[in-house]
C-alpha cells in the first residue's frame, strides 16, 4: 500500500500544466482563462490574463502564440487561436484599469537599468508592491525595441495605464557607465539593458544560461541582454521582481527557475472534431465569437481516470484526493472514531483494475484501496455492515450445506475438477450440472468442486479469513492429485491467478470454445453484444473464446464502447451496492445502456445484476445449452442459498449416493413453516434479510419464551442477534408453521438486565 501512495502521489499527472500553459513563457492558466471566455466573462478572463501578463494590450499584440504548436487541437481540426481569445478578453473588458493595491510603502530601493519592455515589467511588479523603483534609460524614451514593432498608440498607452496607480522614478537621456556608482544608493538593481546593452562585465551565475542572478550581491539581469525574445524578456522582468523580493527575505542570491515541461497526457479518443472560428470582421472575434472558439476547448487534462472509472466519474475525485483522503482516514491518530472522511468510499470501489489500464502512469486506485480495506479491518476501523451480508454467503458456500468436493464419479485418475464457484449454481443449478454432464462425456476423470474462492474475504480486507479458505481449497486440490481446475467464474479465475498460483486453471468458456461442440442455440444472424466482466480485463483468449461460441450460436456482434481490456464493471464487484448504493444503482444503469442490442455474459453475476435491471441477457451457457431463451425472474438472495443446497444434494444423489466428504448426513433445512406475504418478501430481499434468520429468531423466541405479546393483535413481537445484526419479527403461531407479519434489523446491540 505505502509504494502504491508513493506512486500516485510522484507520479499521477493530474495536477500537471495543459500543454499551452507549459509553452506560455508567463505560464498563463489557459484553462481557467478560456473556461471564463466560454462562459462570456470578459472581464475576469482579462483580470487574470492581465496578472499574470503585467502588460496585457502590449502582450495580446505581440504574443507569436507557442501554444499553437503544442495544442492537441492542430492534429484534428486547427489549434485554438489564444491570441485572438486574449486580444477580445482586451477588448471586450468593461474595466480594463489596474488594481490598486493599498499596501504600505517599503524601504527598500530598486534601480532598473534600461526602460524597455523587460525592465518596465520589473518596475511594474517592484511598484504594485509599493518598493521605492527607479527606472533608468539611456535614451530619451521608454519602451525600447517596442518602437520597433508596435504602434506607440498601443504600447505607450498601455505602459501609462498599468502604472496609472503608482509611484516610480523615470530618468531618461541617463546612460549608467558605472554600476559600483549605482549600487551605494540602493538594494538592488536590476539590469536589463538590451540585445547591445552594457552588461557592466557581470555574467549569470545559472546552468543553462536562465537568467537573473549575477555574480555580484544583489545584481540580477535579464531580457534581450541575456539573449530573450519580446515576450520572454518581458516574463523575465516579472520573474526578476520575485528574485529581488526573495533576495530581500532571504539574502540568497537566486535565479529564477522555470518549471520543467509538463508530463500532460491525453487519453485516446479525448478529441472531436470541431471547425475553427474565423472572425467575421477579418481581424478581431466579437464576443460571440470568442466565447464560441473558447468552447473548442477540450481543457487538456490527464483524466482517463475519471474519464473511464465509474466511482472516479461518479464521485469527481482524482487518485491524488483519494490518496489524501483514505491516508486521513487510515492514519492511526485518526481511527479513535475522527478518521471517518474515506470509510465508505474505501468499500466502493470494486477493484476492477480500469484506472490502472487507462492510466499512463499505470496507476492503479483499486490496488491501492484494496490495501486499505486490509489496513483498515487490521486496525478494527472496517464497518463490518459493509460486508458481513457476503461474508456470511461466503460461509455458507463452503459450509456443509453447500460445498461439495468429490472426485470423478467413474473411480478414474483425476484429471481435472470442475470449480464452478459459488454464484453459478445459485442463478441457475443446470449450468453446473450441465456442465458437469458436459466435461464428464469428454473426459471420465473430472472431479467437481462446490464452493467460494474467496473474494468476499479480499474484498473486506480480511485477509486471515482468506487465508484460512485458500488452505481449504488447496487441501482439497491436492487429495484430489492436484489435478487443473476448470473454472466458470472470471473472478475465480483472477482470484487463483493472484493468491493461489499453485494451482493451475483454465476458464470454462475457453474449454466450450475448443471443444468443437456447436451451441445448441441458433441465433440466425440476431445481433448481441458480448459483455466481456471486468474480471476478464487480462484475459484476451477467453475474451475471443467467448465471441467464438456467440457466433457459432448463429449471432452478430454489437461492439459495446467498452469491452476487451476496457472492459467496465457491472456493479457487483467488491460488493460496493451496500455502501454505497446509489452509486451502485447509477454504475448498473450505464453498463445496462451501453449498448441497445441484448447482451451475452460469461460471468454468472453479470446475468443477474443486469438481468435485474431489465436488461434483456444471456448467459453463454444459455446459448450451449439451449436454455433460458426468455428472461426469468431473478432468484432472491434466499432462493439463491436454497438452490446451492439443492444442487450439492442433487449431485451427491447423482453421482456420490452415500458419499459424504464431512462425514454424517447433513440435513438440508426447510421454510416451509415461515407463512409470508410476497411484499414482505420482496421487502426483506431487498433489504438482505434472510428468510432462514426470521425463521432463527422466531424459534428462539418461541424455546426461550423472550418474545412480547400485543393483546390487540394477537401477534408477537421479538428478536434474535445473529453475527453482528439484530433482527426483529412480527409473528403469530399457525397450524402450518409462523405466519410472519414484519421483519426489520438493525446494528444496535441489546444488552439483557440479569
Amino acid at each position: 500500500m505505502d509504494e502504491m501512495r508513493r506512486r500516485i502521489i510522484e507520479n499521477c499527472l493530474e495536477k500537471e500544466a495543459a500543454f499551452c500553459t507549459s509553452a506560455c513563457p508567463f505560464g498563463l492558466d489557459v484553462r481557467e482563462f478560456v473556461a471564463r471566455m466560454k462562459r462570456g466573462s470578459f472581464n475576469t478572463a482579462f483580470r487574470l490574463y492581465s496578472n499574470t501578463v503585467g502588460f496585457p494590450a502590449i502582450v495580446a499584440a505581440l504574443c507569436d502564440e507557442p501554444c499553437k504548436a503544442v495544442c492537441p487541437r492542430d492534429e484534428v481540426d486547427a489549434p485554438i487561436s489564444l491570441r485572438l481569445l486574449e486580444d477580445a478578453a482586451v477588448a471586450h473588458a468593461a474595466n480594463r484599469a489596474p488594481n490598486s493595491y493599498n499596501l504600505p510603502a517599503k524601504r527598500e530601493r530598486i534601480a532598473v537599468v534600461g526602460a524597455g519592455i523587460s525592465g518596465l515589467a520589473c518596475a511594474l511588479r517592484l511598484s504594485n508592491k509599493k518598493y521605492r523603483v527607479d527606472l533608468f534609460e539611456r535614451s530619451g524614451r521608454m519602451g525600447g525595441g517596442l518602437w520597433d514593432e508596435l504602434d506607440p498608440e498601443v504600447f505607450l498607452k498601455d505602459i501609462e495605464l498599468q502604472f496609472s496607480n503608482e509611484r516610480y522614478g523615470l530618468f531618461l537621456d541617463r546612460k549608467i557607465t558605472d554600476i559600483e556608482e549605482l549600487r551605494p544608493g540602493y538594494d538592488a538593481v536590476y539590469i536589463a539593458t538590451g540585445p547591445d546593452g552594457e552588461s557592466f562585465g557581470l555574467r549569470p551565475e545559472c546552468p543553462d544560461g536562465v537568467p537573473f542572478a549575477s555574480t555580484l550581491p544583489g545584481v540580477f539581469l535579464g531580457g534581450g541582454l541575456l539573449g530573450a525574445g519580446r515576450m520572454e524578456a518581458l516574463n523575465q522582468g516579472l520573474k526578476a521582481s520575485l528574485c529581488i523580493e526573495d533576495f530581500f527575505k532571504t539574502g540568497a542570491m537566486r535565479s529564477h527557475v522555470p518549471p520543467p515541461p509538463t508530463r500532460m497526457k491525453l487519453a485516446p479518443g479525448t478529441i472531436s472534431r470541431v471547425p475553427p472560428i474565423t472572425p467575421s470582421s477579418g481581424t478581431s472575434y466579437t464576443k460571440e465569437e470568442a466565447a464560441s472558439e473558447a468552447a473548442r476547448c477540450i481543457q487538456c487534462r490527464c483524466d482517463a481516470c475519471v474519464r473511464n472509472c465509474g466511482m472516479m466519474n461518479y464521485f469527481k475525485k482524482f487518485p491524488k484526493r483519494i490518496e489524501e483522503e483514505v491516508r486521513i482516514t487510515i492514519t492511526p491518530g485518526t481511527l479513535d472514531g475522527d478518521g471517518t472522511v474515506a470509510t465508505r468510499l474505501i468499500s466502493t470501489c470494486n477493484q476492477c483494475g480500469l484506472c490502472g489500464e487507462v492510466c499512463p502512469e499505470g496507476i492503479d486506485v483499486g490496488e491501492f484501496l484494496r490495501g486499505a480495506h486490509q489496513a483498515m479491518h487490521e486496525k478494527g476501523a472496517m464497518p463490518w455492515a459493509f460486508h458481513e451480508f457476503w461474508l456470511r454467503d461466503m460461509d455458507f458456500s463452503n459450509s456443509r450445506r453447500a460445498s461439495l468436493y468429490a472426485p470423478p464419479p467413474s473411480g478414474a485418475p483425476c484429471a481435472a475438477l470442475f470449480f464452478p464457484g459459488c454464484q453459478l449454481g445459485a442463478s441457475d443449478p443446470r449450468y453446473v450440472t450441465m456442465t458437469y454432464d458436459f466435461l464428464l462425456e469428454r473426459s471420465s476423470g473430472t472431479a467437481l468442486g462446490l464452493g467460494c474462492c474467496g473474494a468476499p474475504a479480499i474484498w473486506a480486507g480480511d485477509m486471515k479469513l482468506f487465508a484460512s479458505v485458500r488452505e481449504r481449497i488447496l487441501a482439497e486440490w491436492r487429495e484430489l492429485g492436484e489435478p487443473q481446475m476448470i473454472l466458470a467464474c472470471p473472478t475465480c479465475m483472477t482470484m487463483f491467478e493472484r493468491y493461489i498460483p499453485e494451482v493451475e486453471c483454465r476458464l470454462l468458456v475457453d474449454v466450450l470454445a475448443e471443444s468443437g461442440v456447436s451451441p445448441a442455440d441458433r441465433g440466425n444472424g440476431a445481433a448481441v453484444s458480448v459483455f466481456d466482466p471486468c474480471a476478464s480485463r487480462n484475459m484476451p483468449d477467453s475474451q475471443r473464446a467467448a465471441r467464438d461460441l456467440v457466433r457459432a450460436a448463429g449471432y452478430e456482434l454489437a461492439p459495446l464502447p467498452y469491452e476487451g481490456k476496457y472492459a467496465q464493471c457491472c456493479s457487483f464487484g467488491g460488493h460496493i451496492d451496500i455502501a454505497a448504493p446509489n452509486y451502485s444503482a447509477w454504475l448498473v444503469d450505464r453498463r445496462r445502456n451501453d449498448g441497445e442490442s441484448p447482451y451475452v455474459v460469461y460471468c454468472s453475476n453479470c446475468r443477474d445484476v443486469l438481468s435485474h435491471e431489465g436488461k434483456r441477457v444471456r448467459h453463454v451457457l444459455d446459448l450451449f445449452f439451449g436454455i433460458n431463451d426468455s428472461p426469468a425472474p431473478q432468484p432472491t438472495f434466499d432462493e439463491r442459498r436454497r438452490r446451492r443446497e439443492r444442487l450439492r444434494s442433487e449431485m451427491l444423489s447423482e453421482y456420490w449416493p452415500g458419499l459424504e466428504p464431512y462425514g454424517g448426513e447433513e440435513t438440508v433445512r426447510s421454510w416451509s413453516k415461515l407463512i409470508m406475504s410476497p411484499e414482505l418478501r420482496e421487502k426483506m430481499n431487498r433489504g438482505r434479510f434472510l428468510e432462514e434468520d426470521a425463521l432463527t429468531a422466531v424459534e428462539r423466541c418461541e424455546a426461550s419464551g423472550r418474545r412480547v405479546k400485543n393483546p390487540e393483535t394477537g401477534r408477537f413481537h421479538g428478536y434474535e442477534e445473529i453475527g453482528y445484526t439484530t433482527y426483529w419479527v412480527e409473528y403469530e403461531p399457525s397450524p402450518e408453521g409462523f405466519i410472519l407479519h414484519n421483519a426489520y434489523s438493525h446494528r444496535m446491540k441489546i444488552e439483557l438486565e440479569d
